[in-house]
């Protein structure tokens, strides 16, 4: 998971590119880059870190020009944070091109052999991302062989990078000269969305991970951009698009409405905060179904992500809901801090109990979701230590039991706490009287009954079951002994079998 924004602008675009980072800091904590176009001139800063801290009053003053695109980085499982690994990253040949990509290709090592043996182009990091740059630009290369690019060749060149790159991928990128390029996977796995800013002349227009990120640099929301499309906004900010695939269908991550992105946020037409207000609601139905012998005396939202479906959970039961933890908001985010003992640290450190709101109650604990289970075990924990007589725990998505391929940082089967246990399994593992799980159906029908055009969802981490159709068995055992910093089994071919570790996106 990363944030990409992208911007087309009659006056500087550096603090909106800034500002906008800031918005999106919850899509990655690990680096963060912004590069400008000033006229055919790029302006490049990047590096480790939140923005805040990579960002100095001379680096912005050197960010010169009207169009850019900037990225914030989320480091994958295993991988090694680099300075290199920052994007967006550039190309000069044929065109200056520079690229920030948010998702995770499934082919990366084929897609490096070709580009290395066939393509004669030459990639520097252990980035995905990397890899698709190289491919665009080659592509466009075939193209246009020397003359001028206009839209056609842009979108022949995108719909030849939709028959070479498989996996998850939404694009901003900026060709030196040109303009503005964006594009999603024809899956429309990972969310990208486009506004417009009517209020001068020529319009300006901005592509960004989330909506949020449009409301609050002042752009109105247009739509999003649909899985296979492209959209490039010329030198003369005239927009064009094109769906590039003959087999885009939407099929968004789920679990971007469990967790990814903020609430306030809108996603192929879907309000991630109503959804979350309606798997509380489902998740009420379920505890009156299957556990109205529990008795509860107070909900309590595990902060921040889980807030909206305790909220309605408890309006739905009837039962007070209160908040029990204060949230430490200067402590990194435990689900992606390596080591189980960091992990487990600084829980303590992030959460503290509220004792007079535990004290004697038959407590409800709501999160977003259980994921390695050390951290909800450790709020159990907090929340016996604070005197509760009871600890349920409800979790608004199902069981993680399978380790995601797309982009965002899930850990090896091994390490999931539902993989291969029971709930009541579960229960005994994180020390919690009663455990409820929402049930998938339920989760996916929330979702998509806010937008019925949907056609499916990335389920993978629940069900197992890969959207793209093209992830084995034989691949995840492979991409897990790589992450586990094991020898891949020799039966499998590197070449033909790769996942990029080390991408972050």
């Amino acid at each position: 998971m990363c944030g990409v924004i992208g911007i087309a602008a009659n006056t500087p675009v550096n603090q909106l590119l800034y500002d906008g980072l800031m918005v999106l800091q919850h899509r990655g904590q690990d680096a963060a880059g912004i590069v400008t176009a000033e006229g055919s001139r790029f302006h490049m800063h990047k590096g480790q870190g939140l923005a805040r801290d990579v960002f100095r009053t001379r680096d912005m003053r050197n960010l010169l020009g009207d169009m850019g695109v900037a990225h914030v980085r989320y480091p994958t499982a295993g991988s090694a944070s680099s300075s290199a690994e920052s994007q967006p990253f550039y190309v000069n040949s044929p065109y200056g091109i520079v690229l920030g990509h948010n998702g995770n290709l499934t082919n990366t090592h084929e897609l490096k052999e070709a580009l290395f043996r066939s393509d004669l182009r030459h990639v520097n990091t252990n980035s995905d991302s990397e890899v698709l740059l190289n491919v665009l630009a080659h592509e466009l290369q075939v193209r246009a062989s020397g003359r001028q690019l206009s839209p056609d060749t842009i979108f022949g060149a995108v719909a030849g990078v939709h028959a070479r790159c498989k996996g998850a991928y939404a694009v901003v990128a900026f060709i030196a000269g040109y303009g503005l390029l964006a594009f999603r996977d024809p899956y429309g796995i990972r969310p990208l969305v486009i506004g417009v800013n009517e209020s001068v002349t020529p319009h300006e227009y901005m592509v960004a991970s989330e909506s949020v990120a449009i409301d609050a640099l002042g752009f109105q929301l247009l739509r999003d951009v649909a899985p296979g499309e492209a959209v490039f906004i010329d030198s003369q900010r005239r927009l064009h698009n094109r769906v590039c695939s003959d087999k885009a269908a939407l099929n968004p991550c789920i679990f971007e409405y469990v967790y990814l992105a903020r609430p306030d946020s809108v996603m192929d037409g879907v309000s991630v905060y109503s959804t979350r207000l309606a798997m509380g609601v489902s998740l009420a139905e379920k505890i009156k179904r299957e556990f109205s012998h529990l008795k509860i005396d107070v909900v309590i939202p595990i902060p921040d992500t889980s807030r909206p479906s305790a909220l309605q959970l408890a309006n739905h039961l009837n039962v007070p809901y209160r908040e029990g933890f204060i949230k430490n908001r200067y402590i990194g985010r435990t689900f992606i801090m390596p080591g189980q003992a960091l992990r487990k640290k600084s829980v303590r450190q992030k959460l503290n109990a509220i004792g007079e709101e535990f004290k004697d109650r038959n407590v409800l604990l709501v999160d977003d979701s259980i994921v390695r289970g050390t951290t909800s075990r450790e709020i159990v924990q907090m929340a016996r230590d604070a005197g509760a007589a009871k600890v349920y725990f409800a979790s608004a998505s199902p069981p993680v039991r399978y380790s995601n391929v797309y982009g965002i940082d899930m850990p090896t089967r091994n390490e999931l706490i539902a993989n291969g246990r029971s709930d009541g399994e579960i229960a005994r593992e994180i020390g919690c009287d009663a455990l409820i799980y929402q049930d998938l159906d339920a989760m996916v029908g929330v979702v998509k009954a806010a937008n019925p055009a949907i056609a499916d969802f990335d389920t993978s981490c629940f069900d197992g079951r890969y959207i793209t159709g093209d992830v084995t068995p034989e691949y995840l055992e492979y991409v897990e002994a790589v992450r586990n910093g094991e020898t891949p089994p020799s039966a499998l071919s590197t070449q033909q079998l790769d996942l990029n570790l080390a991408t972050g996106t």
